[in-house]
């Protein structure tokens, strides 16, 4: 018998006549939650058949990309649904996200609520059927002429971007559509949907184009997963920064100003103040220098750069001043390198590490802004290190320590880390020596293991310029944050012609290490708000103590007790409102007020105060300055909760 060896991960093999379908060897291994296959490391369809020795790995919903094609299929079916119910509805694009699916289609008008109500039950019944999903593939001419006689003009010019001979499509029950897959084996597999609404979308991200419908769903193998995420969605938008920063009155966006333009309110700006106070003491410690760069330059500097070239559409438009033109900084990368190229510079002073909270401005489409979290001022927590290759793997691992240090402090412990290597296959693809480049990754690994950091190697994710580790911090709602990163750049030295004087007095190039710790200010607030739902530790907390005086009598000791307060550096505000202290107590609760000190006639007789904490409630009366103390311990520890 003509037979083909099936080698798993954990080296164990099976032998299978030739032919044999994926879907046969995950039943062989009882893999019976199996939704597709890695076939060589290919992403493969179970329906596929085994032609050759291969290496294979099932993939669940658990796998992150079993849930992608779970969420594809998901998207298909939701395509098919709409054809049902709006038969000349024309269909785009229907990608999976990090959370769940979308589908952008010409409906003719904006959807509504009822509409999308119809579609979820639609999608029910389609998934009920258990229709099975097959692949077909048409000639060209063939996809071309079905598109025309459908009038799919979308799909059409999709199309035409694809240079292939033979065109892929999935087939459920009737129903095409264009997709290279790989899919689900049949539909009876998306046993739980939801429609979570749409929005406008205009056609390629092109505000010239057609602005279609972008309907928004999540799909899951198990009705029990749909609830436990519809309670985690409820909880989220519980969480919204934008309807917390209205609330606790620490941010604004107006419409007088700009899009994607934040107001720092004075509340938020004290949170924004102790998280820079926090970062440039832990750099202080660290041997950063710290400069003040512009926010525009000459337009030659991002030619120079390189930013105007790759990152021209991003950047705002310039002014004229005396015959040159300025453009505003998307970066501060090109102002650390003048600083460092201002004067020569020897081996004994590498490395040099610059570091600025510099505002940059890049152009994002309105239809992209979200709060703070997608914003066109962004404020960076941001630094630059010059260093020798062989001091790279020192860095790193200072880096390292600074980020899992630093975001310990806000509270986020749980994390996931990759590293972006080149792909071997494409040496061309990269800039700079191949032997820098194979030091340098080298590095990054040993600085990963030196740390006892687990990582996930991405070979071929290396930007052109160098490899890189970014860290990804999970929030207390589990969603996946990607907040530290660490770049290597082996192209700006280049550029600028960087150098040092080696020990043998001669010039060489040093290693530039882009880095950030938090991302932007602005993002890392919003993700903070929502991590604490606006309820931040006592450390950051905008008001840390408000005193409640129970009656007016008590009014001149509560404002003692607030000015007592102040002068030992806690942030205090007293309630001198003529309102019952019960009410005093919940709107401080709503304010989210981490200590309230409750005095009346016996607190300003013995100078003390009745403690309340905001999550434990009634701590009990106790003296003045035994409660100072114990704040300011809490603050100066930065405990999380």
């Amino acid at each position: 018998m003509d037979e083909v060896v099936v080698r798993f991960a954990d080296g164990s093999e099976l032998r299978v006549p030739r032919g044999t379908t994926l879907a046969e060897v995950a039943r062989a291994r009882g893999e019976s939650q199996a939704l597709v296959a890695l076939v060589d490391g290919v992403p493969t369809d179970l329906s596929a058949r085994l032609e050759r020795d291969a290496t294979v790995r099932f993939l669940r919903f658990e796998d992150p990309q079993g849930r992608s094609v779970f969420w594809h299929s998901s998207a298909h079916l939701l395509a098919q649904a709409v054809k049902e119910l709006f038969p000349h509805a024309k269909l785009a694009i229907g990608p999976p996200i990090e959370d769940g699916f979308y589908y952008d289609i010409d409906v003719g008008r904006p959807l509504e609520p009822e509409d999308l109500q119809r579609i979820e039950e639609r999608m029910r019944e389609l998934a009920a059927r258990d229709q099975t999903i097959e692949r077909v593939e048409l000639p060209r001419a063939e996809a071309v002429r079905r598109y025309q006689e459908a009038g799919e003009r979308y799909k059409l010019e999709l199309l035409e971007a694809i240079p292939d001979e033979r065109v892929s499509f999935y087939r459920q029950d009737g129903f095409w559509d264009m997709c290279r897959g790989p899919h689900l084996p049949r539909t009876g597999l998306i046993r739980a949907v939801k429609v979570l609404g749409s929005s406008g979308a205009y056609w390629r991200g092109d505000e010239r184009r057609e602005m279609l419908q972008r309907v928004y769903g999540i799909s899951f193998p198990d009705p029990a997963q749909l609830e436990a995420y519809l309670q985690r969605l409820e909880e989220a938008r519980r969480r919204d920064h934008r309807r917390l920063g209205r609330e606790l009155d620490l941010f604004s966006i107006e419409e007088s100003v700009g899009p994607g333009l934040v107001l720092w309110h004075p509340r938020g700006a004290v949170v924004r103040r102790c998280i820079e106070e926090f970062l440039r003491e832990e750099l202080d410690r660290r041997g950063y220098a710290w400069v003040y760069t512009p926010h525009v330059a000459r337009e030659a500097l991002w030619e120079q750069s390189g930013h105007l070239s790759w990152y021209r559409d991003n950047m705002f438009s310039g002014i004229e001043i005396e015959g040159q033109r300025y453009l505003v900084k998307p970066m501060n990368c090109p102002f650390h390198i003048a600083v460092y190229a201002s004067r020569t510079r020897s081996y004994r002073e590498l490395p040099v590490r610059l570091a600025e909270f510099g505002t940059v401005y890049r152009y994002e489409r309105s239809g992209v802004l979200h709060g703070l979290l997608r914003v066109r001022m962004i404020t960076q927590d941001d630094a630059h290190i010059f260093c020798a290759p062989h001091q790279i793997e020192d860095e790193i691992c200072g880096l390292l320590d600074l980020g899992f240090r630093v975001h310990r402090a806000f509270g986020f412990s749980s994390y996931e880390v990759t590293l972006s290597l080149r792909d071997p296959a494409t040496p061309d693809k990269y800039a700079g020596d191949p032997e820098v480049w194979e030091r340098a990754e080298a590095a990054l690994e040993a600085a990963l293991r030196r740390e006892g950091v687990a990582y996930t190697r991405a070979p071929g994710e290396a930007n052109f310029y160098g490899p890189k580790i970014d860290v990804y911090f999970f929030d207390a709602l589990g969603r996946k944050w990607q907040l530290t990163t660490v770049q290597l750049d082996f192209v700006l030295p280049e550029r600028f012609g960087l150098e040092y004087v080696g020990e043998d007095n001669r010039p060489h190039r040093p290693v530039m290490v882009h880095r950030a710790i938090l991302g932007s200010l602005e993002r890392f607030f919003g993700i903070l708000i929502e991590h604490y739902a606006g309820a931040f530790p006592l450390w950051l907390a905008p008001e840390q103590v408000r005193v409640l005086p129970v009656a007016d009598r008590h009014a001149v000791y509560a404002q003692d007790v607030r000015d007592r307060l102040r002068a030992a550096g806690l942030r205090a505000e007293s309630d001198l409102r003529a309102e019952k202290v019960t009410k005093k107590v919940r709107d401080a609760q709503v304010w989210k007020v981490p200590y309230m000190l409750v005095v009346g006639d016996r607190e300003a007789e013995g100078g003390t105060v009745s403690v309340r904490h905001r999550t434990a409630g009634d701590l009990g009366p106790m003296p003045l300055e035994a409660f100072i103390q114990r704040a300011r311990a809490e603050v100066t520890s930065r405990t999380a909760s």
